[in-house]
């Protein structure tokens, strides 16, 4: 393998991983070119070596003899100092960190941050530690180094001097995983009992991702679970019982929900493969993971943005006690005896907690609400993100009844967002109504409704005509899976021979009246097609609401096996001709023929008249 090559270290490891594959994690872990072989007693050890060089001597790979290392209760290893009483970093990688002069640029704070971020497994808080410096590795924002990043770059010399000894992980020993969540980031201790005392394995901190920042408190401590599980899956899965720390007493009962979402269902079924006892500690007593998932620079952030001035604030006050919607609770709570409420009033402004947090209600003031959209979507922080990002960011914060109408109202109108972003959309096309037939029969719509129960000539379903402008209306039987020639045939019998050829047809895209055989025939009789757009049934609204108007009284008028719809349909069409429609004030048969047709009750009150 040549030295060099972009893919040389994934092709190496590869070949080695397969050498070995039989030994890996039983005495022998791999790193390119670095082996290890451990084992628990020397005469073991010998057999396990022997095995190894065996191996390396059949794949015909060669070892330097001045590099290996045989039968050693000490060494160095991949940057760390292996013992048997733990790990810890090495002496000359943690003096490199104390003589690391301030960064002045970017790629200075990259690479001591690659140096240090391979040693967090040993810094208890990691990620609250570096977070002033992890800001300023993005080219996106000015570089400076200021008194944040100054005191965050102390801290982590200083952490990485006093960095502990971590554990060896042992699966025979009582193991213990203890998480916590904050709104910002999670925190979770691997640990294992000797004995004498809980030692600390690994120390992860993590920030909470996006998507979850809005969860309830209950969710994001499974999450924090659930990333602990992912993070130490090779120690932890198929293992002896192991316990699960946390701070958070409703999710030692998880498994006991009658109802859960789709996604603690799936960290539900992941957890499962795991064994373990969940326990419940006080926060109190949980300092290590708690400081791990607190992140002060996301918190100074979120508090900021309740921060208002003195006149701001006496608009709340007077919004409150004009609003319609808070001003009744505003006067309650401000009595001397409230009512026990998720509502409450600090400093003048009402809050409601939810979800673990104090929400701060707004008035229906104008000012005061598109203040707040100001700052939630043309500040620099947010940087004129779009709708619903925007109201992710208020709901953190506040509550208001119209919330989502007038975030979305103001983003539309965000002038620096309708000339800066890219529309994700085609423009809409031109309004372009059908104009009003002059007189019936020129122009008529048409569609197929069904399947409905087959009768016993095979007929399941129903062709439509309407006449778009006396709604005159056919209800014609016909097959399902009817072809195009039958259509014609049935649409010729049925209405050309009694209302004469239309000018144009109004019907949707099927395959049958865009066959080449119907537009064809259509052409020969003059007769011009106007197919709807796709997707929009709107456009042969007229057939749509005729195909309504039939099923609902095939419904009321059909026997429990449904067998004689067809029988039905001629009731249908003469209950619907004779009755007024409401479009045109008048029945679809007075409009059709001019004159008006005798209804039902007509024939049976004269059919009892005597001749006088």
């Amino acid at each position: 393998m040549p030295f060099g090559l972009t893919n040389a270290p994934t092709t190496f490891q590869a070949a080695m991983t397969t050498e070995f594959r039989h030994m890996l994690d039983r005495f022998v872990l791999i790193y390119l070119d670095d082996i290890l072989v451990y084992s628990w007693s020397l005469d073991e050890h010998m057999e396990h070596l022997h095995t190894v060089l065996e191996r390396l001597r059949q794949a015909k790979y060669k070892a330097n003899r001045d590099k290996c290392e045989f039968a050693r209760q000490e060494l160095e290893y991949l940057g760390h100092y292996v013992t048997p009483q733990g790990i810890r970093p090495l002496a000359d990688k943690i003096e490199a960190i104390r003589v690391w002069p301030e960064a002045t640029n970017t790629t200075n704070v990259r690479s001591f941050m690659g140096l240090a971020g391979y040693y967090q497994r040993f810094i208890t808080g990691y990620s609250r530690i570096v977070a002033p410096m992890t800001r300023l590795q993005s080219l996106k924002v000015p570089f400076v180094f200021g008194d944040d990043a100054r005191r965050s770059f102390q801290a982590l010399k200083m952490a990485m001097l006093m960095a502990p000894v971590l554990s060896i992980y042992d699966p025979t020993l009582p193991t213990r995983v203890t998480t916590d969540a904050s709104g910002y980031g999670i925190g979770a201790v691997l640990e294992q009992h000797d004995r004498d005392d809980w030692h600390p394995v690994e120390y992860f901190s993590h920030k909470v991702p996006p998507i979850n920042s809005l969860d309830d408190a209950r969710k994001k401590e499974l999450l924090a679970f659930v990333m602990a599980l992912k993070r130490w899956r090779h120690f932890l899965l198929g293992c002896r019982r192991f316990t699960w720390v946390t701070n958070n007493n409703p999710l030692t009962y998880y498994k006991t929900q009658d109802t859960v979402s789709s996604t603690i269902g799936r960290w539900m079924y992941f957890i499962d493969q795991f064994d373990f006892t969940p326990k419940h500690l006080p926060g109190l007593s949980n300092r290590a993971t708690d400081a791990l998932s607190r992140r002060p620079d996301l918190c100074a952030m979120t508090h900021h943005a309740c921060a208002f001035d003195e006149e701001l604030q006496r608009q709340f006050i007077r919004g409150y006690e004009s609003d319609p919607d808070f001003a009744t609770l505003y006067a309650q709570l401000s009595s001397d005896h409230p009512s026990a409420s998720h509502y409450r009033i600090v400093d003048g402004y009402l809050l409601l907690h939810s979800r673990g947090q104090d929400l701060l209600c707004v008035p229906r003031d104008r000012r005061l609400r598109t203040h707040l959209l100001g700052e939630y979507h043309d500040s620099r922080l947010t940087d004129h993100f779009g709708v619903n990002r925007t109201i992710a960011r208020l709901r953190q914060r506040f509550r208001w009844p119209d919330l989502v109408t007038d975030v979305t109202r103001y983003c539309d109108s965000c002038e620096v967002c309708r000339r800066s972003k890219p529309r994700n959309r085609n423009p809409y096309g031109e309004l372009r109504p059908m104009p009003i037939p002059q007189e019936p029969g020129l122009s008529i719509a048409m569609d197929v409704t069904g399947p409905f129960p087959r009768d016993r000539l095979g007929q399941d379903d129903i062709l439509t005509v309407v006449d778009r402008l006396s709604k005159y209306a056919r209800f014609l039987p016909c097959k399902y899976y009817a072809t195009a020639p039958e259509l014609v045939r049935l649409l010729h019998t049925s209405w050309i021979c009694s209302h004469g050829v239309p000018e144009d047809i109004v019907s949707n895209r099927d395959t049958r009246f865009m066959s080449a055989f119907w537009t064809s025939l259509m052409q020969e009789s003059d007769t011009k097609m106007k197919p709807s757009s796709a997707r929009h049934p709107q456009t042969d609204g007229q057939t749509e609401r005729a195909h309504q108007t039939a099923q609902m009284m095939l419904r009321t008028l059909i026997r429990p096996d449904q067998k004689d719809w067809v029988d039905r349909l001629p009731d249908i069409e003469l209950a619907y001709h004779t009755s007024l429609h409401p479009a045109i004030g008048v029945t679809p048969f007075e409009l059709h023929h001019g004159g008006r047709k005798k209804a039902v009750s007509s024939l049976i009150f004269s059919s009892h008249e005597q001749p006088t």
